[in-house]
């Protein structure tokens, strides 16, 4: 917990959605905005809408976040804590079909002469042989957290990623630099992604995590390796029963990218503790084994970030999961169509 810090000015998308009244005026204690509670000082924050109606995902700068909610999107709970929601049918980033309110750490701080893609803005793993440019190798993203909701409707319930909402990330940068060096870095992957899954016929849902492997966008071998946490991987959609997570269960993920080493540990009362361990710089899985098919040095080129949030993985596209959602917030609260994710602690940092 943190003192108030000092307010800057909103970016233009927050004016307008304030003169629109989608944002509540800072009277009542549950107004307070995130930032005043949590340390959002490495963050700038993804929103799934275009407020400015300037045909681009509205995104929230460091400097503005410390100040900003959304009553919809973004905001603190009674219990203070950070609550992420996202639509099934909403605005989306260029290289995604899939809707987010989402954090994106930055490293640089509010010092935007630092560029968004410069070294200084991201971290590396040890084997990067240029590691001592970037602003830190390797790090920690911690949190604790408990998915109240997923999307419940889905026209293909047996794609892998219906009903499933992305809780935390290491996210490759997409470098068309690193692509045109022929290296086989650049693409933009993700070494991690931590998924909850629930079916809505069952009780309680899955944690698992994802590696991808680090291969062109067109490449038909760059498909996702799956870990189970609690319950199930991504691949079965079996009834997880007493082993899964409940809605509303509290649970915490701890990822530390030490050297080239990424380790995770994952807590929840009543649950057996789970750890990992997998070199991002090999192509060595998680469980010992050598993968021919991906690229032999991981991820040991990319510049790398951490992410945090609600990154919704049911979409509305028919050639996906064609997941329900009109695109009309109050219809799609009342239909269910759209994850939340609630934050009780975040924090993210270098490694000492």
């Amino acid at each position: 917990m943190r003192n108030t810090r000092v307010r800057h000015p909103l970016v233009t998308a927050f004016l307008l959605a304030a003169s629109a009244g989608i944002i509540s005026s800072p009277s009542a204690a549950n107004d307070t905005p995130p930032g005043e509670t949590f340390d959002l000082g490495t963050w700038k924050l993804t929103l799934p809408m275009d407020a400015d109606g300037n045909g681009k995902v509205d995104e929230i700068k460091v400097s503005d976040l410390q100040s900003y909610r959304h009553s919809d999107y973004f905001y603190l709970d009674d219990d203070s804590h950070m609550v992420f929601v996202t639509p099934n049918s909403a605005f989306t980033t260029p290289n995604s079909s899939n809707a987010r309110t989402e954090l994106r750490q930055m490293l640089r701080g509010t010092d935007t002469s630092i560029g968004t893609h410069d070294p200084k803005n991201n971290f590396a793993l040890a084997s990067h042989e240029k590691a001592d440019e970037f602003a830190q190798i390797g790090g920690y993203l911690e949190a604790t957290l408990r998915v109240e909701h997923v999307a419940e409707r889905s026209k293909k319930p047996d794609r892998k990623s219906a009903y499933s909402v992305v809780i935390g990330q290491i996210h490759a940068g997409k470098d068309q630099a690193l692509m045109e060096a022929n290296e086989g870095f650049g693409h933009g992957n993700e070494p991690l992604k931590i998924f909850y899954k629930k079916l809505p016929d069952q009780d309680t849902g899955s944690v698992f995590w994802n590696y991808e492997k680090n291969l062109a966008k067109e490449d038909p071998k760059r498909t996702d390796v799956s870990y189970a946490v609690w319950g199930n991987d991504w691949s079965s959609n079996a009834d997880p029963g007493k082993e899964g997570i409940s809605l509303g269960e509290t649970f915490s993920y701890k990822v530390e990218v030490k050297g080239d080493i990424m380790h995770l540990t994952f807590n929840s009362d009543g649950h057996p503790t789970r750890n990992f361990e997998i070199n991002l710089a090999d192509n060595v899985d998680a469980n010992g084994k050598v993968d021919a098919d991906d690229l032999s040095a991981g991820y040991a080129g990319d510049w790398m970030y951490f992410k945090a949030g609600s990154y919704n993985q049911c979409n509305t596209k028919a050639s996906s999961n064609a997941c329900e959602g009109t695109g009309v917030w109050e219809t799609d609260k009342a239909n269910g169509d759209y994850a939340k994710v609630v934050f009780s602690e975040l924090k993210s940092g270098k490694i000492q």
